[in-house]
């Protein structure tokens, strides 16, 4: 819901989520009578002559994700079928969220349900992106009243995270460069009384070298840096986030084709997803001692770009070989997941827009997911599920391992073959997390070709209510 229209200024102050969900007092509101396919016909016979004409006339059945506008006195209702009313899904209201009129609503279900999930898809399906629309968003906001008080906090803290994520996928790079991500962190940080660390210049090149040779070729305004915030009691469990910060990708000296750059502005995704999450554990006040990290860089062709061949000294000391400058993310992800594990935290989640294999395997929808720990992974998976945020694990294989060799360094960036392209990737990522360490990695598309019910196309999050859901029940 981003309102910010001054494009020099890179915060984003959109529609306060919260204040599209609030504790019902009697307001007069307009009822949102919710039935599925099995409760229709017992649902109908309780409507007016007038109420099953309307109806009829709008071939309303009760099937999942339809809606019909019925007369109510002097006003109107509105019918919504939904898969099942006693377990509402997170993305049931999305529609009605988005194309209702403006004004106040309340759930008159047909049955016992309990709809805090479905909170999160009101709110989002009123997202807009319009920080360079001259008119701005004029809408009228849908406000759902409800009963059930205790969910609308952390329903909007989530769906806030998802439209940070949106909000800074949907922004184009030339307002959205390492600076401005160092200040939607800074903002953060500052918000909640964390500690901010930002390493730039000769020390960025001595202490993060893979990140300073990625992003040395931009322009100054765009000049490479690991910035990082620590939060928490340090005496907690502690838990590292890292995201994958290149703010455009150009591909390097490997240059993309025009078309695959079209998008690249979301190639900080990851970093949108780090922020976001850690902002969740943060105003939560999770009982943990967080470490944030992101390489911010932008990937560019210039003089001073590095080459394929080239051999990159990393933090870890491993020597690494350019097999494609294309491969820029896993290298500074290489260096923060170094930083991240001198700390020895008790789990360290990282994301990042890595690899097309990761879309070709599974599609715009399901991250890839790959962890060391049997148990991490399922528990990421079921909380995915419950939240109607899905992932998908793909293999640690060790037999994929050699392929990472070179015949000059410790390793080569992007082996020859195409092959298992993502579980490469994340192989060597595994090289820079320290032995021991419990580890999960997200290869997230952090953007959405079609919309959906309360999903617009554009940025979006992909993992985040998942890893969300996952740290709560781990850490909470």
């Amino acid at each position: 819901m981003s309102k910010t229209h001054n494009t020099a200024d890179p915060s984003h102050s959109g529609q306060n989520q919260a204040d599209l969900v609030q504790p019902d007092r009697q307001q007069a509101a307009t009822p949102i009578h919710l039935v599925d396919k099995a409760s229709y016909e017992e649902w109908l016979k309780a409507r007016t002559p007038m109420q099953r004409a309307a109806l009829a006339g709008q071939k309303f059945k009760g099937e999942a994700g339809s809606h019909a506008i019925i007369p109510d006195g002097d006003g109107f209702a509105v019918a919504a079928g939904v898969a099942k009313v006693e377990v509402l899904g997170s993305w049931c209201l999305g529609k009605l969220g988005d194309v209702l009129p403006g004004g106040f609503y309340r759930l008159a279900p047909f049955g016992k349900c309990r709809a805090g999930a479905a909170f999160i898809g009101w709110a989002l399906g009123q997202y807009r992106y319009d920080r360079y629309r001259q008119d701005g968003n004029s809408e009228t906001p849908r406000i759902l009243l409800t009963g059930e008080v205790k969910a609308i906090a952390p329903a909007m803290a989530e769906a806030a995270a998802v439209a940070l994520v949106r909000d800074l996928v949907n922004t184009p790079a030339e307002h959205l460069g390492p600076a401005e991500l160092e200040h939607e962190a800074e903002l953060i940080a500052k918000a909640h009384r964390a500690t901010i660390r930002v390493t730039r210049g000769e020390a960025l090149e001595h202490d993060f070298p893979m990140v300073h040779m990625v992003g040395r070729a931009a322009a100054r305004s765009h000049a490479p840096r690991m910035i990082e915030i620590e939060w928490g009691d340090e005496k907690a469990p502690r838990l590292a986030i890292v995201g994958k910060g290149v703010c455009f990708d150009s591909g390097g000296l490997d240059i993309k084709p025009s078309s695959a750059m079209l998008i690249m502005k979301k190639d900080m995704g990851g970093a949108a997803h780090a922020l976001a999450l850690a902002r969740l554990v943060m105003e939560s006040g999770l009982k943990v001692r967080l470490h944030l990290l992101i390489p911010a860089v932008e990937n560019a062709v210039s003089g001073g770009s590095f080459r394929p061949g080239d051999v990159l000294r990393s933090r870890a000391g491993l020597s690494v070989e350019i097999g494609n400058t294309d491969a820029e993310g896993r290298l500074i992800l290489g260096d923060a997941l170094t930083r991240a594990s001198e700390g020895k935290p008790d789990l360290i989640l990282d994301f990042a827009t890595l690899t097309g294999a990761a879309r070709v395997a599974l599609g715009p929808d399901l991250p890839a997911m790959f962890a060391r720990a049997d148990d991490t992974a399922q528990a990421l998976l079921d909380a995915g599920l419950a939240c109607d945020d899905p992932v998908w694990r793909l293999p640690l294989y060790d037999g994929y391992r050699e392929w990472l060799k070179s015949d000059i360094a410790d390793m080569n960036n992007a082996p020859a073959g195409g092959f298992a392209g993502a579980s490469v990737a994340a192989l060597f990522l595994d090289r820079f997390v320290g032995e021991g360490i419990d580890w999960a990695h997200f290869d997230t598309f952090a953007w959405r070709p079609a919309a959906k019910p309360g999903r617009p196309k554009g940025g979006d999050a992909l993992g985040l209510r998942a890893a969300w859901a996952m740290l709560r029940a781990r850490f909470g």
